[in-house]
């Protein structure tokens, strides 16, 4: 289905919601605000024990104006309203190279569209700094330590900011699509079962925020729960010369000193060897072993977390807050948080005062369809969708908008204040949050990569993701991952690739059986083969089964498609 072509990203026009779409929206008002909501609040409690993940799909595809090559009209997508979605499905869901904006989730036509976007991550057990990496991570810390500031205009800078054209070209989309006032009864109904649900589970998410609260108060001058525990407050050993120069004998004495206080203080903290959860200034024992050189590599965590010397001229720390449902710290940093990417938006995207609103910042960057999920095995923090808040002497001054999931940090939105950005804050958050998924896999293994968005291979000021490496590319045509170096002469020569040189392998994940499909229909759920009997629409049909071959068999079995 096409619709009327969009303005660039952060604009705030953007098509108008199709007739198709407002029927949907109609359905849902009517049935949720109807005299029986008692009885549905119910009945979603027993739905969210089957799966909390409810979506409602747009038929066809959306047309709108590419925030990359700024074709009118070439950009093409599928997409979806999620109500509500479980980390594990969105998970499976960017496997097969969906992406979420707010909480409206859509898949590009590679095949059709102007500039393709490969679902792109990075291999953060295996990623070593590159040079352009280390320099960012050294003015940073020379910043901090004696406030200086780099000359030039960053020209080895990648890019700035991080993720923000992964989302560009749907953004304006979103604007229109938000549906917030229409289904807000279904939204507090949701919200009410699912509180039901967890009463009955025990309160285990009250404790785990509890728990959250107090460690972010009891260190205040450190790291929040969520974010590997290191605070580059002030340490006291003085750092003599200019630091970081392993080939300067004058340094190693020192950083000797250094690596042999940070082993014993892990030792004291973990006398077992393993460290659990986020301890205080704790480092993964398993990231950090002895070193029998001194002249080898700096690891990554080496190079954030380096000593500063007493006489520091500033005071830097990273929380990492809920954001959905919003946490006490997130409430509480609400306004300060928008400031920035209001700010942002006016400076570094040419923004009028009046296009960054409080209503665009929340259903942009808060409103998530991600439920948050805290299990034993689970990291601390949990999952869900989380800001990652930079502090620099007691303000912020960089956002980073990430979902934690199942097997990935997956990195969203980057804003921050435009006066640091001599800072390169795009690159210097990139590699906290490779750090930050270093941090989380220790305590939960299966959590082992990066996702970075969208790799563009036909816009130049997007190629900058694919300097993360080691990284793999998301086949489009059978969703397995490539890594990037066997990718890249391909798109040389194309737009669009099939990165699968088997010529024999087909997505394994496809809808083979569309009939189990499951499907909401006047109050009830039921298989797709089931609502077929009930109600005969051909053309309906063509769109549950185009919903079945995009979302794969695993998720079409386990989400809910509503039909009105």
């Amino acid at each position: 289905m096409a619709r009327a072509a969009s303005a660039p990203r952060g604009s705030g026009e953007g098509p108008a919601v199709g007739a198709r779409e407002a029927r949907c929206i109609v359905g849902w008002r009517r049935f949720w605000a109807g005299p029986r909501s008692g009885w549905r609040v119910g009945a979603m409690a027993s739905w969210a024990a089957l799966s909390p993940s409810i979506v409602e799909y747009f038929q066809g595809e959306d047309f709108y104006r590419c925030g990359y090559c700024k074709n009118e009209s070439g950009s093409r997508s599928n997409g979806m309203w999620a109500h509500s979605m479980t980390v594990q499905d969105y998970q499976d869901l960017i496997d097969r190279g969906w992406r979420r904006s707010g909480k409206y989730v859509y898949k590009p036509v590679m095949n059709q569209t102007c500039c393709p976007q490969y679902t792109i991550r990075c291999r953060p057990l295996q990623f070593q700094p590159s040079k352009s990496h280390k320099k960012v991570l050294k003015k940073m810390l020379k910043f901090l330590a004696k406030g200086e500031i780099s000359k030039g205009n960053c020209e080895d800078e990648p890019m700035e900011p991080t993720m923000e054209d992964a989302v560009a070209s749907d953004f304006a989309l979103i604007n229109k699509l938000d549906i917030q006032c229409d289904l807000k009864t279904l939204s507090d109904d949701l919200k009410e079962s699912l509180k039901s649900e967890e009463k009955k589970k025990g309160k285990s998410s009250k404790r785990e925020e509890s728990n959250e609260l107090i460690q972010s108060q009891d260190t205040e001058e450190k790291l929040d729960p969520g974010e590997p525990s290191h605070s580059v407050k002030a340490h006291t050993v003085p750092q003599p010369g200019k630091g970081a120069d392993l080939s300067k004998p004058p340094c190693r004495k020192a950083k000797e000193i250094r690596k042999e206080r940070k082993r014993l203080k892990l030792m004291r903290q973990n006398p077992g060897g393993e460290l659990e959860g986020f301890q205080v200034r704790g480092q993964p024992p398993s990231l950090f072993p002895p070193k029998a050189k001194s002249n080898q590599p700096k690891s990554l965590e080496d190079l954030i977390f380096e000593s500063l010397p007493e006489s520091a001229s500033h005071k830097f720390e990273v929380r990492v807050v809920r954001s959905s449902p919003p946490s006490s710290q997130f409430k509480a940093t609400f306004q300060e948080s928008y400031q920035v990417y209001k700010r942002y938006q006016m400076v570094v995207h040419k923004d009028p005062p009046d296009k960054p609103t409080v209503s665009q910042f929340t259903r942009f960057l808060c409103s998530s369809p991600l439920e948050a999920e805290n299990p034993a095995n689970g990291p601390d923090c949990g999952y869900g969708s989380f800001h990652q808040q930079y502090w620099l002497d007691g303000k912020i001054i960089a956002v980073g908008v990430i979902d934690i999931l199942p097997y990935c940090v997956s990195s969203v939105y980057l804003y921050y204040d435009p006066d640091y950005s001599f800072l390169s804050l795009g690159v210097y958050s990139a590699l906290r949050e490779i750090a930050f998924t270093r941090q989380l896999h220790e305590k939960t293994p299966e959590l082992s990569y990066y996702y970075m968005g969208f790799y563009i291979h036909s816009c130049p000021k997007m190629k900058y993701k694919g300097q993360y490496r080691p990284s793999d590319l998301l086949c489009p045509e059978t969703y397995v991952w490539v890594p990037i170096e066997q990718c890249l002469p391909s798109l040389e020569n194309s737009k669009y690739c099939r990165f699968n040189q088997d010529p024999e392998a087909v997505d394994e994940g496809r809808s083979k059986e569309p009939d189990r499909l499951q499907v909401f229909y006047k109050k009830a759920i039921m298989p797709y083969g089931v609502y077929k009997k009930q109600r005969r629409d051909p053309g309906g049909e063509a769109a549950v089964l185009q919903y079945a071959g995009l979302v794969g068999q695993t998720c079409a079995e386990r989400m809910l498609l509503f039909r009105d």
